[in-house]
């Protein structure tokens, strides 16, 4: 039988998620300030960069998971994980500009065209922000249905770049099985889309 929560229990889930989702946050400060880092700027920068990933893996797991178990309220969430996906890619962004360029935009940009790494990174970040800023009901009303899906499809092209970013940034200290075990679980969630939209389209040609 499926799970269908009343209006109260969904918001009470969506709170609970959403004080689940600034728990790195918190404790990244708290390490930070309690001295506890012997490298706090690299470990906030990974940790930012790493809860991007995670984020993204769970914004493109609800629809998955919504179509197997016939729990069509996991939608109401995705915007809320799009929106951590894009909050942690700021932080992991502003890191990057403040603790490497100290906010010297010039020398920030030379660094994105000179290390692939990192513009691979930069664009995944910048494609990122059309998808934050038209996620509300609103953008979604002007922009219409179907072109808005269009414009949110960006996510697929978003994944594969952020997996990039992080495969080059570990292979420099040949450590790839995050990298892997990470673009393994994103194959799978894009792969079971490609399978289930062919699906859709042979069965429209039937009929």
């Amino acid at each position: 039988m499926a799970f269908n929560p009343a209006s109260r229990q969904l918001l009470a889930i969506k709170a609970a998620l959403f004080a689940l989702a600034l728990v790195p946050l918190a404790r990244m400060v708290y390490l930070t300030v309690s001295g506890q880092l012997v490298e706090p700027l690299e470990f906030i920068t990974r940790g930012t960069g790493d809860w991007v990933l995670y984020m993204l893996c769970i914004t493109l797991a609800l629809t998955p998971l919504r179509r197997l178990t016939g729990w069509n309220w996991l939608v109401k969430l995705r915007r809320m994980a799009g929106l951590f996906t894009f909050f942690y890619g700021c932080l992991h962004f502003l890191t990057f500009l403040w603790f490497d360029h100290f906010f010297d935009l010039a020398e920030m940009f030379r660094d994105v065209i000179k290390r692939p790494f990192i513009t691979v990174g930069f664009i995944a970040f910048v494609l990122l922000i059309p998808l934050a800023v038209t996620s509300t009901n609103g953008m979604i009303k002007r922009l219409g249905g179907k072109r808005w899906q269009w414009l949110h499809r960006l996510i697929y092209l978003i994944a594969p770049l952020a997996i990039l970013h992080f495969w080059w940034m570990k292979a420099g200290k040949n450590n790839f099985t995050e990298p892997l075990i990470t673009g393994a679980i994103v194959a799978v969630l894009l792969g079971l889309r490609v399978v289930w939209s062919r699906q859709k389209a042979a069965a429209a040609a039937r009929a």
